[in-house]
């Protein structure tokens, strides 16, 4: 249908904004600034798409990809209109619309950029040494997550549906992390045989920190962040009565329980009450790991920035309830959690890059010297077995 292409215009037209800018820039490497491009530019979408959840703006346009059949709410104003008069506090008002619609448009960008560095993946593999599958992965990966944005709108906010949304939206913008990360030289990384050993423990505190970032979705899916508004007690009680059959039903409509009744607050209250004690458990994890990982030179960087978004994290998400749910502090709490999830994938990778850094510098030729062919080996990116990362603030000559 002609509304479908003028959908794609839209989204290739702000693509071309990014895409050039790449082009332009004097980077030897576009692949790699694109890979970097594409992982902030995913960050800012997640984090919209949580302003346009917390605006109840989910429902702006209720058919999807378009609004009413259209390209944009200019073009389905009539249908908007006799909408908003018919519940002016409803769903649809232009205002949630455009919302939606914006998100929608830049989800597409998104999509012609990740398609853009599948192509050049391929194009481009044997002068990346790389395999080019993590990229297609990322191609198969937006496609998913873009029928799930689908399901959210034609199963009207679903909690399970949105859920995964967010986790799908979170779990690309890791691979993104990941594929970016690994396209630096190994010259970018220290070497520090002590920072191996906290491979396992990184890796649990990512696990950790995915685990409550979903008790989070589940939460704000269900409207379940005001159903404690004391702190540190719920219904001024350690333990409130709480209802977690309900509470964890995964497939229900919003608002309801399975047998179709209204949710009860007692469920609402077991879904806050979990998401709350478990981010301490999650708090006190990272903040001690961070702590311990910041005296390694391959991880200190890195480890300050987690340290310190962890103490922030905390603090929106007490302000949540203290301030009665502001927007600007929900969605920075939102936007925080993405941004914790990408300092983590980053750390884990910068921990396996060291592993090599290590292993190639274990290999002196008679001399003492490294043999020129590991030298030469380190100003090139690893490959899909072996990768390398390249978190912010890294050094830039050879550790």
């Amino acid at each position: 249908m002609l509304y479908l292409l003028e959908l794609g215009f839209i989204g290739l037209c702000i693509a071309v904004l990014p895409l050039g800018w790449v082009l332009l820039r004097r980077d030897a490497n576009k692949y790699r600034k694109l890979a970097w491009v594409t992982t902030f530019l995913t960050l800012d979408l997640i984090m919209f798409g949580g302003f346009t959840r917390l605006t109840d703006s989910g429902l702006g346009c209720p058919d999807w990809p378009g609004c009413y059949g259209t390209s944009s709410p200019f073009a389905a104003h009539a249908d908007i209109h006799a909408a908003q008069l018919l519940l002016p506090t409803g769903p649809v008002t232009f205002v949630k619309a455009w919302i939606e619609m914006i998100h929608r448009y830049f989800a597409m960008a998104v999509g012609v950029l990740i398609i853009t560095l599948m192509v050049m993946a391929w194009a481009k593999r044997r002068e990346l040494k790389q395999s080019p599958w993590l990229a297609t992965w990322l191609l198969v990966l937006v496609c998913v997550q873009g029928a799930f944005g689908a399901w959210t709108v034609t199963m009207k906010l679903q909690p399970v549906i949105v859920s995964i949304h967010l986790m799908l939206a979170l779990t690309l913008l890791g691979s993104l992390a990941w594929l970016a990360s690994r396209q630096m030289p190994l010259a970018s990384v220290a070497a520090d045989a002590g920072a191996l050993r906290w491979r396992w423990a990184a890796l649990l505190g990512l696990a950790l920190l995915v685990f409550q970032i979903a008790l989070g979705g589940w939460v704000s899916t269900n409207y379940a962040v005001l159903a404690c508004t004391d702190f540190p007690t719920c219904q001024g009680q350690w333990i409130p009565p709480m209802d977690f059959h309900n509470g964890f039903k995964l497939w229900r409509e919003l608002g309801k329980t399975a047998g179709g009744e209204v949710i009860p607050m007692e469920a609402l209250v077991a879904i806050h009450w979990v998401h709350r004690t478990f981010a301490v458990v999650v708090v006190l994890y990272l903040a001690w790991l961070a702590s311990r990982l910041r005296r390694h030179a391959a991880l200190g960087k890195l480890s300050v920035l987690v340290l310190m978004l962890v103490l922030v994290q905390f603090a929106t998400g007490l302000s949540n309830i203290v301030f009665q749910w502001p927007l600007l502090n929900a969605i920075a709490h939102n936007g925080g959690a993405a941004v914790l999830l990408l300092l983590l994938v980053m750390l884990n990778y910068r921990i396996r890059a060291a592993r090599l850094v290590q292993e190639l510098e274990a290999a002196p030729v008679a001399s003492g010297l490294m043999d020129q062919a590991d030298l030469s080996a380190r100003q090139k990116p690893l490959s899909t077995a072996e990768p390398a990362a390249a978190p912010l603030g890294a050094p830039t000559g050879p550790a």
